[in-house]
Parts: structure tokens; sequence; C-alpha cells
């Protein structure tokens, strides 16, 4: 019997068709029709289904707990959901390993890339480059050099607060401390007794009430969902920007839109979002909004890394051996 593993859509650096991995022939089939991953599921052979052992998602498939009773009862062989990211909040991980199902992800290959796409938005938030660019993109032209043309704001000497210190959230504060900006991270009940970190480690209030520039880095789970709220955009100071690479979810996007309007925010930089890939109508034509099309991992490098991560665990199911990037153990 041949083992198949299904691909949910085309990869950076997992293959296509017959491959032999570990002396075991694989054929990895990219699924293409339909608008779920289950519909997708459903349309291969019999064969197929009945021989599959993995399936590749990307963050955009979701699998609730009855998503996954119904994708064990048409792969009776599924072993391993290999998400291509390093989220899984899409997944619901707890009822896969009710299923007899390891779920994995692609860590420790995104930091510098979403680090790097961290830094641009803040920098495009802070001097207003989008809306200077789209001027002269729209009409070959702009108004003209002034003392008070495109005036925007300098990083040197501000405050950049981190929520979600990880390994990402690490790398965002090495680069902003390069370009002269005092960083503090939000102090978590896990963090709370740490103290050899880089980045000093504050309490809510003196947080929000310190920082510039907030920078959003944390995963997506029920504590987080929603976490900036009005409540807290009230307590940034007045001027400050909001930047998000994390998931739109833990952004309350009204309150977002509400303080940007008014003022109270100087600006935002978005590469996640509620929804996607529909933007809400509650961030549509604000001028000090910026929102970028989830690119954060976006380098061909990077994406080449996450197929190898999702590969990793692959041959760990050809070869018997434990998961290395298993998350529901």
């Amino acid at each position: 019997m041949q083992r198949v593993v299904f691909v949910s859509a085309k990869c950076e650096g997992i293959p296509d068709g017959i491959n032999l991995i570990s002396d075991a022939t694989v054929h990895f089939v990219h699924l293409t029709e339909g608008r779920t991953l289950l519909e997708r599921i459903g349309r291969c052979s019999a064969a197929q289904k009945a021989s599959a052992e993995g399936v590749v998602t990307l963050l955009t498939d979701t699998l609730t707990a009855a998503d996954l009773i119904e994708i064990k009862t048409q792969l009776p062989r599924l072993k391993l959901i290999a998400n291509y990211a390093v989220g899984y909040n899409n997944v619901d991980v707890d009822a896969a390993r009710s299923s007899g199902i390891a779920v994995s992800n692609t860590p420790h290959v995104l930091g510098d890339a979403t680090a790097d796409l961290t830094l641009t938005l803040i920098l495009m938030v802070a001097r207003r480059i989008f809306p200077s660019a789209l001027e002269i993109h729209e009409h070959g032209r702009f108004a003209g050099w002034s003392p008070s043309y495109g005036l925007g704001k300098d990083l040197h000497g501000k405050t950049l607060g981190i929520v979600g210190l990880g390994v990402i959230g690490l790398r965002v504060a090495r680069r902003a401390q390069a370009f002269g900006m005092k960083v503090v991270a939000l102090q978590s009940l896990r963090s709370a007794a740490d103290s050899n970190d880089e980045v000093v480690r504050l309490p809510e209030e003196q947080f929000l009430k310190e920082t510039d520039v907030l920078s959003l880095h944390c995963p997506l789970t029920p504590q987080t969902r929603g976490w900036l709220n009005a409540a807290r955009l009230g307590k940034l100071k007045k001027g400050s920007m909001v930047i998000n690479t994390a998931r739109g979810d833990v952004v309350d996007e009204t309150a977002l839109a509400e303080a940007l309007r008014s003022g109270h925010l100087y600006g935002a930089g978005l590469d996640v979002f509620c929804g996607e890939p529909v933007v809400s109508e509650a961030l549509r034509g604000l001028p000090n909004l910026l929102i970028l099309p989830h690119l954060g991992s976006a380098t061909a490098e990077t994406r080449a890394a996450m197929g190898g991560r999702v590969m990793d665990n692959i041959r760990s199911l050809v070869t018997g051996n434990p998961f290395p990037n298993q998350v529901n153990r």
C-alpha cells in the first residue's frame, strides 16, 4: 500500500508527486479543488484517502473538533497534521490528540523575517512612508518640498513596548535597540520571575504608560484574544503607535479604529487582521493605518525553511520516530 501525504496547497520546500523518504515511497498529493480542506480531501480517490497518513495544513485551514472527527473518518490512517506555520490556533490540538493525531508546527525559522517586517512597519508608520509613496505613485509628482511636508516621527529615544518576548519579540527588540530605542516588555505570569532577559519587563499599568510604540508578538490564545481593547488603548500615550505581526484577533479592531480616528493614536501598522483576507469595515479608509497582506514570513528563504520543518516531521512519520515539532504531545 502506498503512503500518502495530502498537502493543502503548493508550499515552498514541500515536494509533489512520488518521493523517496528514508527508504519509503511517499506520494505527496497537492489539493487544489474545493473551498475547505475537508472538501478538497473529499475529492481525492478512495485509495488515496485509505492510504493517507499525513496532512500538511495552512493557517487558513480551520480544523475544529467536529472537523477532526470527520477528517479521521475519511482518513482512518491519519497520524500527523503538519501545520505550515509557527502558530497553530487554526487546529483544535486537544481534539487532535484525543483522536490519536499529532500536530506539528514550524518553529525557530520565522524570527528574523518577521522581525524585519515589524521594523519595516514601525518605520513606515513613524515616517508616514505609505501616503507619501502613494502620492508619487498615483500622480507622478508630489506637492514639492517644504519644511512641513511629510513630517513623521523619530524613533531614536522612543520606547518600544513588546507584548510577547519570545523568539520574534526578542529579535525585534535587538533591531529596535540598534535604532536607539529603549525597549521594555510586558510582564506576564510566566515571565514575572525572569531576571536574565535582555529587556526590562514591566507590569501592565507601567508598561502601557511608558510605551510609545506597542508591538504585538504573542500567540493567539483564549487569554490574548481581544487583549488590545479600548481600555488598554486608552492607557497608551496620546500619539503612540500600534504594530501587530502576531494574530489579528489579539486586537479589538473597532476599538483600534476609534483610537486612530480620534487621534489618540498617531498611527498603526498591521500585517495581520481579523477575518483575513477581507479587511473589516471598521478599518477601511483610515489614513493613519497601514495594512499589509500577512507578509511576516514571506521570504523565499524562510518559506523554504518552513517546508524543511514540515519535512522533518514527515520523515519521522515515515520512520516511526518522535515528531520533532509536535505541539500536542
